[in-house]
């Protein structure tokens, strides 16, 4: 849960530089972006959420956990899966658990990114975004939205813009454009003003529609 290092310097600058970050910062004094989890289970995670609710992905995640590592504790945001053991999962197994098909083949190509060495969390930290997102969407069943989400909230990237975010579409409409939608373009060009923090702006618009943080 600890604050990231960049946090405090860039709400102050967010808040010079725009007077609706400036009363959103101001209304959420007490809580900030915070690293979720090891790589392989916060990606994990999110190919089990896929287009389901946060109730069914739970139940499929809970078993899936207790497949993988037979442990009681199976279910929490602290447990580590190994890639290898997963990787040597049946697909079988995994549909007991409540996956279909199409995500035992993501979970379990995830696993092998991870045992080959195509992703080496080690090495990440001398990529910049976009070298990062390339290599996560080369896994089946990570888009860029997924990709961003990761740079966000596990290797807490500062300046992430998700324009795809459906949330940070209606915030920046709603705040910035009278409700109406922006385009890509616009919505780019606007948030050129919150760079380097534009993954600190964007958690923050999320705020006025979420004031809890929801899990990724």
């Amino acid at each position: 849960m600890t604050k990231p290092g960049f946090w405090d310097t860039a709400t102050r600058e967010l808040a010079r530089r725009d007077r609706v970050l400036a009363k959103l910062i101001a209304a959420h004094p007490d809580i900030h972006l915070t690293r979720r989890g090891d790589p392989f289970t916060t990606l994990a995670r999110s190919i089990v959420g896929q287009q389901i609710s946060v109730k069914a992905a739970q139940a499929v995640w809970d078993r899936f956990a207790r497949a993988a590592q037979g442990s009681a504790a199976a279910g929490t945001l602290a447990i580590a899966l190994d890639p290898a053991r997963v990787a040597r999962m049946r697909v079988t197994t995994l549909r007991r658990c409540g996956f279909s098909e199409r995500k035992a083949e993501y979970v379990r190509d995830l696993a092998q990114h991870f045992v080959t060495g195509r992703l080496e969390p080690h090495t990440w930290s001398a990529l910049d975004d976009e070298a990062l997102i390339e290599a996560l969407v080369d896994v089946k069943g990570i888009g860029r939205w997924t990709a961003e989400m990761f740079l966000m909230f596990h290797e807490v990237r500062a300046d992430v813009l998700p324009i795809g975010d459906i949330g940070l579409q209606n915030a920046m409409a709603i705040l910035y454009n009278k409700g109406e939608r922006m385009l890509p373009a616009q919505m780019r060009e606007y948030a050129e003003r919150w760079a380097p923090w534009r993954s600190v702006a964007t958690w923050y618009l999320w705020r006025s529609l979420e004031p809890v943080p929801v899990q990724y």
